[in-house]
């Protein structure tokens, strides 16, 4: 059995214990609210997780991803990847991604990647999948916003080329108000048929034509090769090209956001300019 004396002092020494962390957790989260951003005030978004005693789990899972103590002083960019081995104006995002990461890193900033989903109108059209575009815009949407509050990132830079994907980023741009960018992958080459330049319009009406017993199956299928020669939105002035060209009208994307070619290597000098 525990004597009286015993007990007075186990329990003095307790309360001395109790007392002690309760300050310490008092100054922690005054020290916290100090660190936490907010719009005007000296500090980054991300100290949020980077800073003060209470930010060691998070810097330890930082640390993890194998970010330094360094690249943690740094501002956080976070990078919205829509690429996709589904659509052909997104099969190359990567290398625009990696062109961003650069471009951040030479700016100084810390580079995050995360991914979201894409759906295209050119393999969703004339089936069931048509029915899912639009309201794939607005889960791209929310998935962003989601990230972006999750982690506290000091800017974002949005990367996508084609259909409801580019408005669902611009959406969750306006929602988040974090510094932020669009960066696009850019049209598709025009193809060349004897040549003639061909886009995508061109075989749709070659199937009309043949329909119309106007030229051969051989010929739609010299079209259906030559048509689309490669990575890049669709060539022609729809969802995709007329968005990443308006984006520039409205100063979130710089110029020849929506006019240098996929293919060209301006595209990813202009990625490592947004970066």
């Amino acid at each position: 059995m525990m004597r009286k004396q015993e007990k007075e002092h186990l329990i003095e020494e307790t309360g001395k214990k109790l007392r002690k962390m309760m300050r310490w957790l008092e100054e922690s989260e005054i020290e916290r609210k100090d660190q936490n951003y907010s719009p005007g005030k000296k500090g980054m978004r991300s100290d949020s997780v980077k800073k003060g005693i209470l930010c060691v789990p998070h810097r330890s899972l930082l640390k993890a991803m194998g970010l330094t103590k360094e690249e943690l002083k740094k501002p956080i960019v976070g990078i919205a990847s829509s690429a996709n081995e589904i659509i052909p104006g997104h099969i190359h995002l990567s290398s625009i991604v990696e062109a961003v990461k650069k471009g951040v890193y030479m700016g100084g900033g810390t580079p995050l990647e995360f991914s979201t989903i894409g759906i295209w109108d050119g393999l969703a059209m004339g089936h069931e999948g048509m029915k899912f575009s639009l309201p794939s815009r607005e889960l791209i949407a929310d998935s962003v916003e989601l990230e972006g509050h999750a982690f506290p990132f000091d800017g974002l830079v949005l990367v996508s080329n084609c259909d409801k994907i580019t408005p669902g980023m611009l959406m969750a741009m306006g929602r988040l108000n974090i510094p932020s960018l669009l960066v696009c992958g850019g049209p598709m080459l025009a193809g060349n048929l004897k040549g003639e330049a061909i886009d995508l319009i061109s075989v749709f009406e070659a199937v009309g034509r043949f329909k119309a017993g106007k030229i051969s199956k051989s010929e739609l299928e010299l079209i259906e090769e030559s048509d689309c020669p490669g990575a890049g939105s669709c060539s022609g002035l729809f969802t995709a090209n007329t968005m990443n060209a308006l984006s520039e009208v409205l100063g979130i994307a710089l110029k020849g956001n929506g006019t240098i070619l996929a293919v060209f290597i301006d595209r990813l000098k202009l990625a490592k300019e947004k970066g």
